[in-house]
């Protein structure tokens, strides 16, 4: 009875398809150049069926005979009330203004210097680092409508443990000629470097000049910075500025064509260009001065 039981489990266990391990065990001998290697491999464990190549049935267009006449292509029938789009043709020719716009507004303004959406076409200038002869990285100005000039470059020395330090010092002011001006101040060891330090410092420091129609100052004032004083008028049209030193400077970039000027105090530059902008934001218009005292402009002058 035993016997017949443990006949029927064979086949049982072999429709799972499992196989005893076998070891392969390989040394490496004196006499031998194989590697030493150990290691056991293990024969598949399935337990699922897997399909035959024969089994699988693969078979496109079978029915169709590449020498019988095509088949007709019929669309379904469009909805009521459609209407075609136009064929790419069909439209109105773009103009080259109109060609030139699309394209701006796709890649940018162009490189051949004009721009037909009002770009700046020198974006892309800043991007490019350009070389001079010594292979050292040359920047070139910034073309934003202002307009720089140097007032003052000194040469400035730090006295260190190692010896004395040779810097140079700028002066910068800047201006669009149209109210706006800027005084900035920059080191550097090379005059170069400096100038362009000084201009960007003058760039965070603009300022807004109040003006008549005849460009000159609303009223008198005067400032001081340091022990420098300034001291600023208003003149009638056709005067021109009349300053010297740092404050002509400012006031020609700011636009200011009739003014008197006059320092008071010390000469050094710096110190008498902020003075001169010290002067110029204590200044406000007639319109500003009738708001803030809540009556009309033509009550100022009663």
């Amino acid at each position: 009875m035993a016997i017949t039981s443990a006949a029927a489990a064979v086949p049982a266990l072999s429709s799972l398809s499992h196989r005893a391990p076998i070891p392969s065990i390989s040394f490496l001998f004196p006499d031998s150049t194989r590697p030493f290697s150990l290691s056991r491999s293990f024969r598949s464990f399935s337990l699922t069926p897997q399909a035959k190549a024969s089994d699988i049935e693969i078979s496109f267009f079978d029915d169709l005979n590449p020498e019988d006449e095509p088949v007709a292509f019929d669309p379904p029938t469009p909805p009521e009330g459609f209407i075609p789009p136009p064929a790419f043709d069909d439209g109105p020719e773009e103009t080259e203004d109109e060609v030139a716009a699309a394209y701006e507004e796709l890649y940018g303004p162009a490189y051949s210097g004009v721009s037909v959406l009002g770009n700046d076409v020198y974006v892309m200038d800043s991007k490019v680092k350009k070389t001079s002869a010594f292979g050292k990285v040359t920047k070139e100005k910034v073309r934003d409508g202002f307009e720089e000039r140097v007032v003052q470059v000194r040469r400035v020395t730090k006295v260190v443990k190692g010896g004395k330090q040779l810097h140079f010092r700028a002066i910068v002011v800047v201006g669009d000629k149209q109210g706006q001006v800027g005084v900035g101040v920059g080191k550097a060891k090379e005059v170069i470097a400096a100038v362009q330090k000084s201009a960007v410092n003058a760039r965070r420091n603009l300022i807004t000049i109040p003006m008549t129609k005849y460009l000159t100052f609303p009223h008198r004032s005067e400032g001081d910075y340091g022990a420098a004083k300034v001291m600023l008028r208003p003149a009638a049209p056709g005067t021109g500025v009349i300053a010297g030193g740092a404050v002509r400077i400012v006031l020609e970039l700011a636009g200011v064509e009739n003014a008197l000027g006059k320092q008071l105090g010390s000469k050094n530059a710096l110190n008498n260009a902020r003075a001169t902008v010290v002067a110029v934001q204590k200044m406000k218009q007639f319109r500003e001065v009738a708001q803030e005292r809540g009556i009309p402009m033509e009550e100022l002058w009663k």
